[in-house]
């Protein structure tokens, strides 16, 4: 089936739905498209801690001090400035005066400001622990009251190109430019060529390319291999950042244990209750993530032992009792049969954000004509060598907003006739049905040697195996490919193992130890 609109929005997190809410007021003609069954499973939903928002008395100029610290300074300095002079508004303008988030407030109805490692101040706003789900319903929301059409349980194959896919040779000629984008239905099994002007990334990050993550299980870096095998630049991809904490449990997989809690008084120990972040850091237990998940991972080395502890019930600072101020990390917890408001809690790092990415401009331009990306699919430079909490979703929203005015700004439309050149999705001419164990196994493999190889801590070695690994699982992969009936699992293998190769390869490149690329 052929669908043609204006603009197409690949992925439902805050920055996909914001730009899509701002086009659609445009009168463009607009579809999101989304693989899971549900809009709200994205890693905006999943978001804990906050989002960094205006506050009186805290200048530009300071928030781009501490993005710039936690960044190392390998920081894109004009996306910086953008940022914080930008982007704290949007919360107020956007999120709480359009959308209408309610975060939390005190008694006296001012909003409760909180902090987090490596901040200043106090800057973030937040609704108790689960800030992006509050975010991401009140998107969704504004989006089923809007004219844009919503595709759920569809799986974006391939960005459509004219010099990968027109069959008119004069099209070889002209700069690279993004057409649309080809989709399986993931119900019926049928692929749609969706036709478009612009096509924006949102896809969210690459976390579940690791064996431990925070991220849903969708996490497999589609956006970024889609825009690779198109000739899209990807930068700082090397960069991935690990959060300290994340739920150590046999039975609660890829749960966050949100840095707030550490912004609130939570001491990370061993297992014999002992503190240890100041034999790492004189910032202490509020050092950035790259510093915190290092020594932890240290310590388990150390110890032997298969966790530690966040400490949270003898240091709490906070105005709410536990159970209110971290309602969904306690209710979480307390289905395990941990009490957090009575004991530590077990944790372990895990892959939580990427900082690398399509490389974008401050409008969400990509290298190609016609793609833009905006959110944990792109990289803006901002986060440079390691991500400032809080800072993503603020990203997502101001990124979101700017590639929706460059596109309504800038908008032309394709010429019809040029997509009479663009054939239908090419099925192999003998397809086959692979055990879905086989795709299981071979992801859970890439996971493995990702953690095991392009982890927290890399050697050279290390990576010189995963380079050798990967193209093993690559070569395997793409082969039987080439000839299997599609579904989501298969196109979701080939994403993962395209996107680890561009990770460990850019790594490998590297020879610099800095930020969340920490080479031993």
């Amino acid at each position: 089936m052929i669908r043609e609109y204006d603009v197409v929005i690949i992925g439902s997190g805050i920055s996909g739905l914001t730009c899509g809410l701002k086009l659609a007021k445009s009168g463009l003609k607009c579809a999101i498209i989304s693989k899971n069954k549900s809009l709200n499973e994205t890693n905006t939903y999943y978001a804990q801690g906050g989002i960094i928002a205006y506050r009186k008395n805290d200048r530009p100029e300071d928030l781009a001090k501490d993005v710039i610290l936690a960044g190392n300074s390998y920081n894109n300095m004009d996306a910086v400035d953008f940022f914080c002079k930008k982007g704290p508004n949007l919360v107020f303008d956007i999120l709480i005066d359009d959308v209408g988030v309610n975060f939390c407030k005190n008694s006296d109805g001012s909003y409760d400001y909180t902090g987090e490692a490596a901040h200043s101040i106090k800057r973030i706003l937040h609704y108790k622990d689960c800030t992006g789900e509050a975010i991401q319903n009140a998107l969704f929301d504004k989006i089923t009251d809007s004219n844009i059409d919503i595709f759920t349980d569809y799986t974006a194959i391939d960005l459509i190109s004219n010099f990968h896919h027109s069959t008119d040779t004069q099209e070889k000629y002209r700069p690279r430019e993004i057409l649309g984008v080809y989709v399986l239905n993931n119900q019926t099994g049928e692929v749609d060529s969706f036709f478009s002007s612009k096509v924006v990334l949102a896809t969210g990050g690459i976390g579940a390319l690791y064996y431990y993550s925070t991220n849903p299980e969708s996490a497999t870096g589609d956006g970024m291999s889609m825009a690779h095998r198109a000739g899209a630049e990807i930068i700082n991809s090397e960069f991935v950042q690990f959060h300290p904490t994340s739920l150590f449990h046999r039975d609660i997989k890829r749960f966050l244990i949100s840095e707030s809690l550490r912004g609130e008084g939570a001491v990370l120990t061993d297992p014999q209750g002992k503190p240890f972040m100041h034999n790492y850091s004189e910032m202490g237990d509020l050092a950035p993530r790259d510093v915190v998940s290092r020594a932890i991972f240290d310590m388990l080395g150390n110890t032997g032992c298969e966790y530690m502890f966040l400490d949270l019930v003898n240091n709490y600072k906070g105005k709410l009792p536990i159970e209110q101020r971290f309602s969904k990390i306690y209710n979480t917890c307390l289905s395990g049969g941990i009490d957090i408001s009575k004991e530590p809690i077990p944790i372990v790092p895990a892959a939580h954000y990427f900082c690398g990415g399509v490389k974008v401009d401050l409008e969400g331009q990509t290298s190609l004509k016609n793609l833009y990306a905006v959110g944990e699919v792109s990289c803006t430079g901002i986060h440079g060598s390691n991500r400032l909490a809080s800072t993503s979703l603020l990203e997502g929203l101001l990124w979101g907003k700017s590639a929706a005015d460059s596109i309504i700004g800038k908008f032309s439309k394709i010429d019809n006739s040029r997509y009479n050149y663009i054939p239908e999705w090419q099925l192999p001419t003998r397809t086959e049905e692979f055990d879905p164990l086989l795709i299981k196994q071979d992801m859970q493999a890439i996971k493995l040697t990702m953690w095991n190889y392009a982890g927290i801590i890399r050697t050279s070695k290390g990576l010189q195996r995963a380079i050798s690994d990967l193209n093993y699982y690559s070569h395997r992969v793409l082969k039987f490919y080439s000839s299997a009936v599609l579904n989501p699992s298969i196109i979701e293998l080939r994403n993962a193992v395209v996107s680890s190769q561009i990770i460990v390869g850019a790594a490998s490149r590297n020879k610099k130890s800095i930020g969340c690329h920490y080479l031993k």
